[in-house]
């Protein structure tokens, strides 16, 4: 063999020998989830090779699936809020979470509606995706009580339902009011419901941080310590795909198909309400987190946060 081939074979094998080293994060994700718009913006801009890794999704038909799927080690990471996230690192799971998204809900009503804030809910029906312990229903319930007063729980109807439901009945006029996760608020307001009041407003007035990223990636520390690059760099593939789709619209043609968007009033009002939700650079406030994780414990109780009494450390992911 020539002395150029051995130098071309020298230079090659190493390149090889570091592309197949590059490790592969398998994110269960669900099949619908609005987080496969940014991992497939992912994928599809190349963020991930870029920055020393592969990115598969695996999507699964439920969150309790995608948690089974990373706890068996059938997946790397997955989407969960970080108090669920705290409950089970109390409990001793090795779990770290790094910010996905800020999106909270809001409540809407009809617009045509003489409601005018919470107050004027008194005796009226409110439909709720979640469940009694959505995060969502008790901040408002939190804000209801500091400003008015009133024990919205008490002196409303609860009517609890999946999110679907509850966009077909406040649609069809069946409730007053409606709580609903954030992509179906969206779709909800591009009906023409209008905010009665959101979450984040009702965070400030309580004091809390309406920054505090409320989802976020979930890995175990376990894969960490044998992949010790993969976190900063899923951050970083993160950011790229958020700033992608904050400054360039093209961007978002890709991802139209896999948003549901009937019409064109959808499609932006996702949009919209998406980009709102983008966390902004840095670490996670941990003095908020624990004032929030404590308002959630008073009204949510063991059934929520468990009973840990404090949030757990190492809970945040330190990439920066």
């Amino acid at each position: 063999m020539s002395a150029a081939a051995l130098a071309f074979l020298a230079f090659v094998m190493p390149c090889n020998q570091a592309r197949a080293e590059e490790p592969v994060v398998r994110a269960a994700v669900l099949k619908t989830g609005t987080v496969n718009w940014e991992l497939d913006t992912i994928q599809r801009n190349g963020f991930d090779k870029a920055n020393g890794f592969t990115l598969t999704l695996q999507p699964y038909a439920d969150n309790g699936a995608t948690r089974v799927a990373v706890e068996g080690g059938e997946a790397d990471v997955m989407v969960a809020d970080w108090l669920w996230v705290a409950v089970q690192r109390a409990a001793g799971k090795d779990y770290v979470f790094l910010p996905y998204s800020t999106a909270v809900g809001s409540i809407v009503v009809p617009q045509d509606s003489p409601a005018q804030s919470l107050a004027d809910l008194k005796g009226k029906k409110i439909g709720i995706a979640g469940g009694p312990l959505d995060k969502s229903w008790l901040i408002l319930r939190a804000y209801a009580n500091k400003e008015y007063g009133m024990d919205l729980a008490a002196e409303t109807e609860q009517v609890y339902g999946a999110p679907p439901l509850i966009f077909k009945s406040a649609l069809d006029g069946e409730t007053d009011a409606a709580i609903n996760f954030w992509h179906f608020l969206a779709k909800m307001k591009a009906a023409g419901m209008r905010e009665l009041v959101s979450v984040s407003t009702a965070s400030e007035a309580l004091g809390l941080d309406p920054d505090i990223p409320l989802l976020g990636y979930v890995f175990k520390e376990s894969y960490l310590a044998e992949h010790p690059d993969v976190l900063k760099s899923f951050y970083q593939a993160s950011r790229s795909a958020k700033d992608l789709l904050g400054s360039d619209e093209s961007a978002w043609d890709a991802l139209r198909p896999m948003m549901n968007a009937k019409t064109d009033v959808e499609f932006n009002q996702l949009k919209k309400d998406y980009l709102a939700g983008v966390p902004k650079p840095g670490p996670v406030n941990e003095d908020g987190a624990a004032t929030f994780f404590k308002l959630m414990a008073d009204y949510g109780g063991e059934k929520l946060v468990g009973d840990t009494g404090i949030l757990p450390p190492g809970l945040f992911a330190k990439v920066e």
